[in-house]
């Protein structure tokens, strides 16, 4: 979700994180980290009894921080999956940029319509204000003596 193309395959994998790490990071639940990674978004390797404990790297990290960047666009999770998961590949970045382009594109549309549509809704709210208080101006005048 960058102007620049990011190759998440460039990302250096030493770095490990707990997910309460990732948590406190990007204010976060764990609960909305694991969802995440129902969603195929990120894929922690299992450690410790039973596979239990969920280790982050630094690629997971990254990816959890495009997908944030992605809500912020307000795109659906599997916009953003799809997008993500097209910063995998380092060699040809166009697809990844004119395929960001259209989501682009498509949510400034939806956006242009809602406030369109918000702008109809407050003139109307500023129509029926303005007959509200023409309607209490005139109840008053008749209480008048």
């Amino acid at each position: 979700m960058a102007a620049s193309a990011v190759s998440l395959a460039s990302v250096p994998a030493a770095t490990t994180y707990t997910i309460s790490d990732l948590a406190r990071e990007f204010d976060l639940t764990t609960r909305a980290i694991r969802f995440y990674e129902d969603c195929g978004l990120l894929s922690p390797e299992r450690r410790g009894p039973s596979g239990r404990n969920r280790v982050y790297t630094a690629r997971d990290r990254t990816r959890l921080k495009l997908t944030l960047r992605g809500k912020r666009l307000g795109l659906s999770l599997a916009e953003i999956k799809e997008l993500v998961d097209m910063y995998e590949s380092p060699r040809d970045t166009m697809p990844q940029l004119k395929k960001f382009l259209t989501v682009l594109a498509t949510h400034r549309e939806q956006l242009e319509q809602q406030m369109a549509d918000l702008q109809i809704t407050l003139e109307e709210v500023r129509t029926h204000e303005k007959e509200t208080r023409r309607l209490l101006g005139e109840s008053e005048k008749k209480k008048k003596p």
